[in-house]
């Protein structure tokens, strides 16, 4: 889980773009696209922006045949996000048929207010493509997290695992 100093490595990444295209930072914020396949089919960094792999969905799923949104499945809480590309835009305006998917560090969803006055939570909206409306998943709790309670219980046990190996 890699998202938990987020800020400092977006605004890295639009710096990186601002520099190379001398486009003013303060024009520029991210748009998103959702790749198709898996992280393991990308063979190469992207010429601009940054990929961004890893990340759970809640309240709804990804749908791979039409590239977009669609209801949880039954009895599964968090689903797989696909790779997103963060790609550095000037002056962008968000599809009107996308939902602005908040992104958390954890599954929790509660932060202390910072200074900036937002949770040190919360991490960055991304607009996912979706045929409901936008308040149909915010009705859901739809939000995508860098780290559940799910992956935390698999990191603790696979280290009491290994002690318990190590002890052998």
């Amino acid at each position: 889980p890699g998202f938990f100093f987020p800020q400092g490595f977006m605004t890295g990444s639009l710096q990186t773009f601002a520099r190379k295209y001398k486009v003013p930072i303060d024009k520029l914020n991210f748009g998103f696209k959702a790749l198709p396949g898996t992280k393991e089919e990308i063979k190469a960094a992207p010429t601009d922006g940054v990929y961004i792999y890893g990340l759970f969905m809640e309240g709804a799923r990804w749908e791979e045949k039409i590239k977009m949104l669609s209801d949880q499945i039954p009895g599964v809480m968090y689903g797989n996000v696909p790779v997103i590309w963060f790609v550095p835009t000037a002056d962008y305006q968000p599809p009107a048929d996308t939902y602005a998917c908040p992104v958390y560090k954890t599954s929790v969803r509660a932060g202390v207010l910072s200074t900036t006055g937002q949770s040190t939570n919360y991490v960055v909206c991304i607009d996912l493509p979706s045929i409901q409306s936008a308040d149909y998943w915010t009705l859901k709790g739809t939000a995508t997290v860098s780290y559940t309670h799910l992956r935390a219980h698999e990191t603790l046990r696979y280290l009491v695992c290994r002690l318990l190996l190590e002890k052998k």
